[in-house]
């Protein structure tokens, strides 16, 4: 009797573990024949309009800043790469790393200034960054998100290959210490 209590116990816990294991609400993928999923209302679609827009203005001027410092930075860099010249130092990767930035400048600079047009007229946006018209704001957010890579695959990476390359230079060329004066 207490063998078939403890067979009966045994099984009704597998039984009840096994019924909690399992979902308490259906669960089906979305076939290639299922109706669409509803799109969401049309404020959130604005919202993301507005926030993506937001960040490519921030990423427009934070270009525009750059270009506005790359002449300095590349002018500096240049007056290193001749002063450890004349010390005799090897500065060609140096050189070949500011020669591709200089020139990735160049071509992407013509291109950021065409996103000019776009920032200023922001079609589908008021001035404040908010949507007015969404298929305005839709196609102005890709012409200028198309602006943005283009920028990105003119630059190449230029700018970071030059840090790397001066950074590599620095570790391989370290400042003398500077002797205290008593």
């Amino acid at each position: 009797m207490k063998n078939m209590f403890k067979k009966t116990l045994l099984l009704a816990l597998v039984a009840a573990l096994t019924v909690a294991s399992l979902p308490l609400a259906s669960v089906s993928a979305l076939g290639l024949d299922d109706p669409k999923p509803p799109k969401p209302d049309g404020q959130v679609a604005n919202e993301k309009l507005e926030q993506v827009w937001a960040r490519q203005q921030s990423a427009y001027e934070k270009i525009g800043k750059g270009f506005d410092r790359d002449a300095e930075f590349t002018e500096r860099v240049q007056k290193l790469i001749d002063r450890a010249r004349e010390n005799g130092k090897d500065v060609s990767a140096v050189q070949a790393a500011l020669t591709a930035f200089e020139a990735a400048v160049k071509q992407a600079h013509p291109v950021y200034e065409s996103g000019k047009g776009i920032i200023n007229s922001h079609q589908g946006f008021d001035a404040s960054g908010k949507v007015t018209d969404p298929e305005k704001a839709r196609e102005t957010v890709w012409a200028m998100g198309e602006k943005l890579k283009e920028i990105k695959t003119a630059m190449n990476g230029t700018g970071k290959a030059l840090h790397e390359a001066i950074k590599a230079f620095r570790e391989a060329n370290p400042r003398p210490a500077k002797t205290p004066t008593p």
